[in-house]
């Protein structure tokens, strides 16, 4: 909070200050005469008629009276990593992208339509990478429509929570009544832990270049095996693996300096025996052959068992998306 000389907090943001990331005090309550406050720090995404709203690093948006404001200042969009990975917000969307392409696409200025016959949220949603080229509302009835024609939702995937990410977007999807219908924390760490770590099972894993019967299996999203198999072979450098049957899979893309980690899936009667763990590190044992140093893992926000088994393997949380749907 900003301080003055005389020690009294101070608001030093204005409505002009919409778009950039700050930190408010408010007060929250008055109990026996005394106010309790609440801190929020995030994206200030709008400021009218006297409320403020900011949305924070997981795209939680908070509403906030003007008049409830004790203190207020500009903080910086994130603090500097002191170990692991470094990735700018673009550069991991690109990566990620690559990891998981759709079978067609089509470009609106610098965002991305993408579809896959309804095959996952993330082949079919709009990747929106910068300015769509035209008025927000034109490009939203572009993308409704352009989804309507292949009897797909629409879906725009909106990223919080690091420097460059789309606070402001999400706030304009939800004032015209798009809903966001699930999130993900995108999270990255350094990729030779996760080869090192001990896991007498990963000598058992299996790797291969295409998922078999039993790989589709396990995965349990499949109604159309051509379709998923033609879609989780393509990236630059695709890994699946698995143990023998079926106790628990996995799939890695390597594509540089990253090595992308998805679909770790164990079969319940096997849990807490290590097997996510053993297909983690047989697949970064050969991405680290094939000269990646780095990792990078989505996660959905409401999986507690996965989000614990990658903070153990040093996996940090870079930002948070949303896939946002256009209203029915």
């Amino acid at each position: 909070m900003e301080i003055t000389a005389g020690g009294l907090l101070e608001v030093r943001i204005t409505p002009a200050d919409v778009g950039k990331r700050v930190s408010v005090r408010r007060v929250e309550a008055v109990v026996s005469g005394s106010p309790e406050f609440t801190d929020t720090v995030g994206v200030l995404t709008s400021w009218d008629q006297g409320v403020l709203l900011i949305t924070k690093k997981d795209g939680q948006s908070v509403r906030i009276s003007e008049s409830s404001l004790v203190a207020g200042k500009i903080v910086p969009a994130a603090p500097a990593r002191r170990r692991g990975p470094a990735a700018s917000f673009e550069e991991l969307s690109r990566v990620a992208a690559r990891a998981w392409q759709p079978l067609e696409s089509e470009p609106l200025g610098d965002w991305t339509l993408r579809a896959a016959a309804g095959f996952t949220r993330r082949a079919n949603s709009v990747l929106p990478l910068g300015d769509p080229g035209i008025p927000l509302d034109d490009a939203l009835a572009r993308v409704t429509s352009w989804y309507a024609r292949r009897s797909l939702p629409a879906y725009v995937q909106v990223a919080t929570g690091a420097a460059g990410t789309q606070e402001m977007l999400g706030a304009e999807l939800e004032r015209r009544g798009w809903v966001n219908e699930v999130s993900a924390e995108v999270r990255i760490g350094a990729l030779a832990p996760v080869g090192d770590v001990e896991a007498p099972a990963a000598e058992a894993v299996r790797l291969t270049r295409v998922p078999d019967e039993e790989w589709l299996g396990r995965y349990g999203k499949v109604s159309d095996p051509d379709l998923a198999r033609r879609m989780l072979v393509e990236g630059p450098s695709v890994w699946f693996a698995a143990l023998p049957g079926g106790r628990a899979i996995g799939r890695c893309v390597v594509d540089g300096r990253w090595a992308g980690f998805a679909a770790v899936t164990v079969d319940p009667a096997h849990r807490r025996e290590g097997l996510a763990t053993a297909v983690m590190a047989a697949l970064a044992r050969r991405a680290l052959e094939e000269g990646a140093s780095a990792a990078w893992l989505q996660v959905e926000t409401d999986n507690p068992g996965a989000l614990t088994l990658y903070d153990g393997l040093g996996f940090a949380l870079h930002h948070t998306y949303h896939h946002y749907r256009a209203a029915s």
